[in-house]
C-alpha cells in the first residue's frame, strides 16, 4: 500500500510521463517542424505547470519576426480595405462589350442519297434542297465611339446577318468592314448613330506575367459576365487556332461565347480580344488565350483606312525556328530566334544584307523567341518604317537596318479562270506574287501558279483540286507561269500527268 503523501508526489510524474508519451501523437505538424530546443522548452515548461516548478523569466513571449520565407500577414485595418472591389472597373468598361449574333443561311438535301454518285446519276435530285437558318453567338469589344466592333471571324464566318446587342438592351444591325482568317479577326460598323461607349487600347508591351486581368464577355449564351485571373504567359505560340503565334494566356474564366470578348487590365484598357480555350471538355481550364491589342489596333486602323484585307508589311524572307540541334551546331545557349531559310532577290531582306542562315534574335530592343514573334512585330509595326534587327550570323553579332514596304501590288494579268475540257476547268489561277504568298499563308519565296479559287461543281472542283494547291509539272511541262499554264491545257492530251504540291507535300496523279 503506498501512502497518501507517496501517491501525492506520484500523480506529477505520471502525468508528466503521460504528457511527453502522448505530445507527437496530439500535434503531429508541430513535432515535424519544432527544433530540439522548443521541444525541450515545452516539455520544461509542462514540467513546471505540473509540479510547480520556477518560471524561466528570461524566455521570450513575443511572436517571432517575419522572416523572408515566412512573410508577415495583415488583416486589413478599414472598413475601405475590406470594401475592396473591381465593380468600379467593371461599370466603366461592361457597356462596351456586346453580344454578336450572327445569323447564316444553310442548304440542305432532303434526299438520304445527297452527294452519292451512283443514285444522282440513276434517279437524279429526288427531293428539292431545304433552306435551315443556323445561329452563333459571340461577343464583341466597341473601340470606337462612331461604332466600329471587334471580334473573332469564326464568330461571324459564313453569316448573311450579323446584330449586335448592346449591355443596355438596344440592338443594331452591323456589316464586316474586315475580317482575316489568317488572324481570326473581325471588325464591324454598327448601323446607327450616336456615341457609343468604349474600351482603349492598351499597350501589350508593358503586360507582365502576374498581372491582374479581367474578361468580359458571354459565355454560353447565359449572359454579361466577368471573371478574373491573372496573365499566365505572354507571346505563347503552337496554340492551334490560326496562323498567328502571339498569345496572351491568362486563368481568368473564359468559355464558348467569351469568344471576341474583352480582356482588359486595371486600368481599364483593352489587354486584347479573348479568342480560345485550351479544353477538353469543353469548359474553362484555367488556359485561355487573348490576341494582343496591339495587333487588334492596326487590324482596326486598315479597316478604318478602308482595307478590306489587313497585310504585314513586306520583309522578303522567309523564317523557320531554331531547333535545339541547330542552336547545338551553332554554340547558342538556348533554342531561340528566328532562322532565316530563304531570300528572296532584291528584297527588303535581300538588301538589308540578310542571307540564309542568319538567325534573328531582337526588333527594334524586342527579344524575338521564335518566327511567330517576329511576324506579331512586323505586323503591329507597319509598313513604310525601318526597323533594327539583332541578327546572329557566321560572322558573329550585328544589327541590320530594314525598311520594311508594302507588299507589291498583284497584276490583273497574273490571275485567270482556266476553261476547256481538262481537269483544271473553272478554277481561278494566279501567279505567286509576295502579296497572294501572305495572304494564302505560303512562303513568299515560292514562284509558279498557285489554285486560288475553285467552284464546287466545276470541273476541277470535281477532281478535288483545292485552293492553295501549286501546279509543277503538266505532261512534263513546267509550269513557271499562267501563260504557259494556258498554253499546256490548249493543247489537250488523252491523258492528264500532273504534279502539284499541297501543303509542302508534292502529289504525283494521272488522269485519263
Amino acid at each position: 500500500m503506498i501512502p497518501y503523501r507517496a501517491r501525492l508526489r506520484v500523480v506529477p510524474l505520471v502525468l508528466l510521463a503521460i504528457c511527453v508519451l502522448t505530445l507527437p501523437i496530439l500535434v503531429p505538424a508541430m513535432a515535424q517542424t519544432k527544433t530540439e530546443d522548443s521541444l525541450t522548452d515545452s516539455i520544461g515548461k509542462i514540467f513546471r505547470d505540473v509540479i510547480g516548478g520556477p518560471e524561466d523569466k528570461t524566455a521570450s513571449r513575443t511572436l517571432p519576426a517575419a522572416t523572408q520565407d515566412q512573410p508577415q500577414r495583415e488583416v486589413p485595418s478599414s472598413r475601405a480595405g475590406l470594401m475592396q472591389s473591381f465593380s468600379p472597373l467593371v461599370k466603366a468598361t461592361a457597356p462596351a462589350v456586346v453580344n454578336v449574333y450572327a445569323d447564316r443561311l444553310v442548304q440542305r438535301s432532303a434526299s438520304p442519297f445527297a452527294g452519292d454518285p451512283f443514285f444522282e446519276r440513276f434517279f437524279g435530285q429526288q427531293m428539292p434542297n431545304r433552306t435551315e437558318k443556323q445561329s452563333s453567338l459571340g461577343s464583341g469589344v466597341i473601340v470606337q465611339a462612331n461604332g466600329i466592333i471587334v471580334t473573332n471571324y469564326h464568330v461571324i464566318e459564313g453569316a448573311d446577318d450579323i446584330r449586335v446587342a448592346l449591355a443596355d438592351g438596344r440592338e443594331f444591325q452591323s456589316r464586316v468592314l474586315l475580317k482575316d482568317e489568317r488572324f481570326d479577326l473581325a471588325v464591324l460598323k454598327i448601323d446607327g448613330d450616336g456615341a457609343f461607349p468604349v474600351i482603349e487600347f492598351g499597350n501589350t508591351d508593358s503586360i507582365e506575367v502576374g498581372d491582374i486581368a479581367l474578361a468580359i464577355g458571354n459565355p454560353f449564351g447565359v449572359g454579361q459576365t466577368v471573371t478574373s485571373g491573372i496573365v499566365s504567359a505572354i507571346a505563347r505560340n503552337g496554340v492551334g487556332v490560326s496562323d498567328f503565334g502571339f498569345f496572351i494566356q491568362t486563368d481568368a474564366a473564359i468559355n464558348p461565347g467569351n469568344s471576341g470578348g474583352a480582356l482588359i487590365d486595371m486600368n481599364g484598357r483593352l489587354m486584347g480580344i479573348n479568342t480560345a480555350i485550351f479544353s477538353r471538355s469543353g469548359g474553362s481550364n484555367g488556359i485561355g488565350f487573348a490576341i494582343p491589342a496591339s495587333l487588334v489596333r492596326a487590324v482596326v486602323e486598315t479597316a478604318e483606312s478602308g482595307g478590306e484585307v489587313f497585310e504585314r508589311p513586306y520583309i522578303g524572307a522567309t523564317f523557320e525556328s531554331v531547333t535545339s540541334d541547330i542552336a547545338e551546331a551553332l554554340g547558342l545557349g538556348r533554342a531561340a530566334g528566328a532562322l532565316v531559310s530563304d531570300v528572296v532577290d532584291r528584297g527588303p531582306a535581300d538588301i538589308a544584307g540578310l542571307r540564309a542562315g542568319d538567325i534573328i534574335v531582337g526588333f527594334d530592343g524586342h527579344p524575338i523567341e521564335h518566327p511567330d514573334a517576329l511576324g506579331y512585330r512586323l505586323a503591329t509595326t507597319g509598313a513604310n518604317t525601318s526597323v533594327a534587327l539583332d541578327v546572329l550570323s557566321r560572322n558573329g553579332n550585328k544589327t541590320v537596318s530594314i525598311a520594311l514596304q508594302a507588299p507589291p501590288a498583284d497584276d490583273p494579268r497574273d490571275r485567270r479562270t482556266l476553261t476547256g475540257q481538262n481537269p483544271f476547268g473553272g478554277a481561278l489561277v494566279s501567279n505567286i506574287t509576295p502579296r497572294l504568298a501572305e495572304k494564302m499563308r505560303m512562303p513568299s519565296s515560292l514562284r509558279g501558279v498557285v489554285v486560288t479559287e475553285v467552284p464546287r461543281q466545276s470541273l476541277a472542283g470535281r477532281y478535288g483540286f483545292l485552293p492553295g494547291d501549286l501546279i509543277a509539272v503538266i505532261n512534263g511541262v513546267e509550269i513557271a507561269n499562267v501563260d504557259i499554264l494556258e498554253q499546256v491545257l490548249a493543247e489537250g492530251a488523252s491523258f492528264w500527268r500532273f504534279e502539284i504540291i499541297r501543303g509542302g507535300r508534292r502529289i504525283r496523279q494521272i488522269i485519263r
